[in-house]
């Protein structure tokens, strides 16, 4: 069964890893598909991280859109998949990073981390994606 509006976007608030996938823009392979770290509040743009020069980034301008599906599989089985277009690019801040950190993290593994990735990962970018289509189910529902 579909999800509410505000059912799918409760889930996809929630902190699972998604799955994002872009166009791999050749025509010769299949979507890039990569887990990754989002953040999301009903009604907003989704955001994500990743590195400036990196293959996800490329290809992610170069489409100018972008999925991500997030699931579950208890207490029934869930899904939420959403896409649309990119609506900026900014350059990635520390506090963005500490931010989507806190989203995924145990607290005391926060500082750690963004210190380890803020000197070890590269120029970031957020890449902010305003949800257009959305297609859900509650397997648990039917």
């Amino acid at each position: 069964m579909a999800l509410s509006r505000h059912e799918r976007e409760q889930f996809l608030a929630e902190p699972h890893i998604a799955a994002l996938a872009v166009d791999s823009g050749d025509g010769a392979r299949a979507p890039l598909t990569v887990p990754i770290w989002y953040q999301y509040a009903p009604g907003g743009d989704i955001w994500i991280m990743t590195g400036r020069d990196s293959r996800k980034a490329r290809l992610i301008a170069e489409a100018g859109r972008f999925s991500l599906m997030v699931d579950r599989v208890e207490p029934t089985v869930r899904y939420v998949s959403v896409e649309g277009p990119v609506v900026d690019t900014v350059p990635a801040t520390r506090e963005q990073l500490v931010e989507i950190s806190a989203r995924y993290l145990p607290a005391e593994k926060v500082e750690g981390y963004v210190d380890f990735a803020w000197k070890s990962h590269g120029d970031q970018v957020v890449v902010h994606m305003r949800p257009q289509r959305w297609v859900s189910s509650d397997l648990g529902n039917v």
